[in-house]
């Protein structure tokens, strides 16, 4: 696996996306939860979603009960949340698991491309994001703490690429 367009997740409606569908996409995923201190993050995030989508930026939300037990809901109840709450229009994916053995294949590749601090793979908490060129490779890896925001400029760095 050399990019995550060899990946395949399944939506929060059930249904099996390829990732070769953001092929030529600045791609941010991001893990998520509903019950979280970083929870309103997700308005940032729809925010730059809403402002550089049409420049080519996808978010892609990956809810995981990891951390907490913040994210305990159906995918109905995640959708409903976020859409209601944050007004959310960015692709949400199935609840995955992000650590572990039965991690999603798509978290073991971006954890292996991009270690966190001091070269841990472990994804940390809840919001942790992976910035992705438009060639489908890990541009940077950003902790929960970084806000959407204080991503742009590097988002707008690789949309210009």
């Amino acid at each position: 696996m050399s990019n995550i367009y060899d990946f395949t997740a399944t939506s929060l409606s059930g249904q099996p996306v390829a990732l070769d569908a953001y092929k030529g996409k600045v791609v941010l995923i991001v893990n998520t939860a509903s019950a979280c201190g970083f929870t309103p993050q997700y308005a940032g995030l729809e925010k730059i979603y809403q402002e550089l989508k049409d420049m080519g930026l996808v978010v892609l939300g990956f809810p995981c009960n990891q951390f907490g037990h913040q994210e305990p809901g159906s995918a109905v109840e995640i959708g409903a949340f976020c859409e209601k709450n944050f007004g959310v229009t960015f692709p949400l994916f199935e609840k995955i698991n992000v650590n572990g053995s039965d991690a999603h294949p798509l978290y073991q590749f971006l954890k292996a491309q991009a270690p966190g601090v001091l070269g841990s793979e472990a994804i940390k908490w809840n919001f942790t994001k992976f910035l992705i060129k438009k060639d489908g490779t890990v541009f940077a890896r950003y902790a929960s703490l970084t806000k959407p925001e204080d991503m742009v400029e590097d988002v707008k760095k690789l949309l210009a690429e």
